[in-house]
């Protein structure tokens, strides 16, 4: 035998080998003869011997299910017609009546080129138990409490089970065969599109939470694996648990909201920057725009007076002049129905959450508020009335706009939330105000004018602290001190200090200023002296108060011999007060109470002893008194500040034109005009030779 003979014979056995192994059964279908010839391992598969099968493909079409039975033959026809290839899995029935699955592939052939089929080839195997496998998980799919279906590589359902049925709304009739995209078109361009697509080019499984608009409108949580028939995906609808948790953000928000609300309120006792802070705290968080109207006068008589728009925002910045032009109109053109005097007289909330354009232009008297409001286009309003102590402290009036959402109730309550903060800081800073109104009236109608004799100048500044509740004590004095010498009167100058803010220490000082000042005139005393009578008197009074003090006496000596000219001396005592600063003609800044110590502070011991020091002022020297609010601050202790004091006053003392410019630089570089606590300033110069 030839070598080639050999190898051929190799190559059939071999293929057989390989056919047998693989349960595969041969076909050959002859078309003019109708005859159909299969081999033995085809014979097996559907249970025949060559006496039992007829060898027609009509006793073939016999054996096949008949539920399968239109479709296989249908598609031999089509590989029959187009001499191309042939391809079906279905049912045979068994001559026992069971069924088993096959699944054949084969091809048309002609016996000339272009000629029609004359014979087709083909080869069959068992898939019964891969079907059977299919069937075990498609039971565990329909068993599933999460939706399941299976897409091939054209995006086409192909497994859709009974939980994906109930969630997408339509039936596995429906579906199968059918493209994802036309299906459900809201998914192309959302999540939904882009993760699918992301598993299918990456080859990695996705997760992800999405919305499906309507007619499904629900969230879903949805996990997709790639694998090379096409794409399987888990969802599961989680819109019960995505409002929940919206829910509880929602109110964690609201609380939030509340937070910084009454944080930021209490954050100032000016009323005008506290309505202000209304107004940027509602905009844009809770409504496109706001007016904050406050109540002045609650008995005026005649609408609407009493009332004042003071703080207004527009989330809009080019609507922001249209906005403050409204309210500048919008009081004098509310008549008596209108949803401000509503909320106002019956104390109550006003809801308009549709056509509120309309419905408030129809409680404004026709004009430029009218043609302002149609311009701005609120479509809901919300009137929130703020009350603090039994009394109505002002309105809140928010709007929104088109494309934002109507106010609802919950809208409602939350804006009533944050009324009743906002009243109750308004109200504290009213009060405050007036507090600090009535401190600081007090103070300056005791802090009178300094007197100016022939060889000094005496300069003085007050300044209140920027919040009210840091009114306090603070004051200077000047005053004649009939003098036993030939000058005839020496000058004392006082500044001091009553410990605590509020309006009883304001009042405290006004008695120990003028204990003081009775004391050093009636008696003449010298500073140690005049500190030790006030001790005593507040003993005998029971003052319960204590302060801080520094009084120094200003006397002019005639010099020993004749026409020799006077010299002036300074006397000072500390009493727990901040040193006193002297500049001296050659710019030299000396700490007086580095000189002299610093005593007891005045009401705590009238037994104390007080120390004085003396010293010689030469002309031209310039004496600064002061109190603790123009040197501490929150990031700098009294003695640091006392130390930026004499370098400024080293600094400033030159360029200044007169005393009076020399009190504003001292206290603009040490406070920035804004004090955080009272500041009394005293500065005393001798005139030059």
């Amino acid at each position: 035998m030839r070598l080639d003979s050999l190898d051929a014979v190799a190559d059939r056995l071999a293929w057989q080998l390989a056919v047998d192994a693989a349960g595969v059964g041969v076909f050959v279908w002859d078309l003019p003869s109708d005859h159909l010839r299969w081999d033995e391992r085809l014979l097996e598969l559907f249970g025949l011997d060559e006496e039992s099968f007829g060898g027609t493909i009509g006793s073939f079409h016999q054996r096949v299910h008949p539920d399968d039975r239109s479709r296989v033959q249908h598609a031999l026809e089509r590989a029959v017609e187009a001499c191309g290839e042939y391809g079906a899995e279905y049912r045979v029935v068994l001559p026992d009546g069971s069924v088993r699955w096959i699944e054949a592939r084969g091809r048309a052939l002609a016996d000339r080129p272009g000629g029609p089929a004359v014979r087709l080839v083909g080869a069959a195997y068992d898939t019964t138990v891969v079907h059977d496998g299919e069937a075990r998980i498609g039971r565990v799919l329909e068993s599933m409490s999460s939706a399941f279906f299976q897409l091939d590589q054209d995006w086409r359902f192909t497994y859709v089970n009974s939980e994906a049925e109930r969630l997408l709304g339509a039936g596995r009739t429906q579906l199968l065969g059918v493209s994802i995209w036309d299906a459900f078109p809201a998914s192309l361009g959302s999540a939904f599109e882009d993760h699918y697509r992301e598993a299918v080019s990456e080859g990695r499984p996705v997760s992800f939470e999405a919305f499906y608009p309507p007619p499904l409108d629900a969230w879903f949580e949805v996990r997709a694996w790639p694998s090379p028939e096409g794409l399987a995906v888990y969802f599961v609808d989680i819109t019960s648990r995505r409002e929940a948790q919206d829910a509880l953000d929602r109110s964690a928000h609201r609380l939030a909201l509340l937070a910084s609300v009454s944080e930021a309120m209490i954050s100032t006792l000016d009323p005008a920057e506290s309505v202000s802070l209304l107004a940027t705290l509602v905009v844009p968080e809770l409504a496109d725009w706001c007016l904050v109207t406050l109540v002045e006068d609650p008995h005026a008589s005649t609408w609407p007076r009493g009332l004042r728009d003071v703080a207004w925002s527009h989330a809009d910045p080019a609507m922001a002049p249209v906005l403050a032009d409204y309210a500048a109109l919008r009081l004098g053109a509310l008549t008596d129905s209108s949803y401000l005097s509503l909320a106002i007289r019956d104390t109550r909330t006003v809801l308009l959450p549709v056509d509120a354009t309309d419905r408030v232009s129809a409680v404004l008297v026709p004009g430029p508020a009218r043609e302002r409001l149609r311009e701005l286009g609120p479509t809901s309003a919300v009137f929130v009335p703020l009350r603090a102590r039994g009394r109505t402290v002002g309105v809140v009036s928010v709007f929104r706009g088109a494309g934002s959402e109507a106010f609802t109730t919950e809208d409602q309550a939350l804006l009533e939330d944050i009324g009743s903060r906002a009243a109750l800081a308004l109200d504290n800073a009213r009060l405050y105000a007036s507090q600090r109104d009535v401190a600081e009236a007090l103070q300056r109608s005791m802090l009178t004018e300094p007197p100016q004799p022939d060889h000094l100048q005496i300069a003085t500044r007050y300044a209140p602290a920027r919040d009210a509740a840091r009114i306090g004590g603070d004051w200077y004095d000047a005053f004649l001190q009939q003098s036993r010498g030939p000058a005839g009167h020496d000058v004392v100058v006082v500044v001091g200090d009553v410990v605590g803010h509020d309006v009883e220490a304001a009042a405290a000082m006004g008695q120990v200023r003028g204990l003081l000042r009775g004391i050093a005139v009636h008696s003449g005393y010298a500073p140690a002296a005049i500190l030790s009578g006030v001790d005593e008197v507040m003993e005998s009074l029971r003052l319960e108060t204590t302060a801080t003090a520094v009084v120094a006496r200003i006397e002019r000596h005639p010099r020993p011999g004749a026409h020799s000219g006077e010299e002036v001396v300074l006397r000072w005592a500390h009493a727990g007060h901040p040193t006193a600063l002297m500049l001296s003609p050659a710019g030299e800044v000396i700490r007086l109470g580095d000189m002299a110590g610093n005593d007891l502070l005045l009401g705590l011991d009238p037994w104390t002893r007080r120390t004085e020091h003396v010293a010689f002022l030469e002309p031209g020297s310039t004496l600064v008194l002061y109190t603790d609010g123009l040197v501490e601050r929150r990031d700098r202790d009294v003695e640091e500040g006392i130390d930026a004091l004499a370098e400024l006053l080293h600094d400033v003392a030159p360029a200044a034109r007169d005393l009076e410019e020399l009190c504003d630089r001292l206290l603009a570089g040490m406070t920035d005009d804004k004090p955080e606590d009272d500041v009394a300033l005293l500065v005393v110069r001798l005139a030059p030779a």
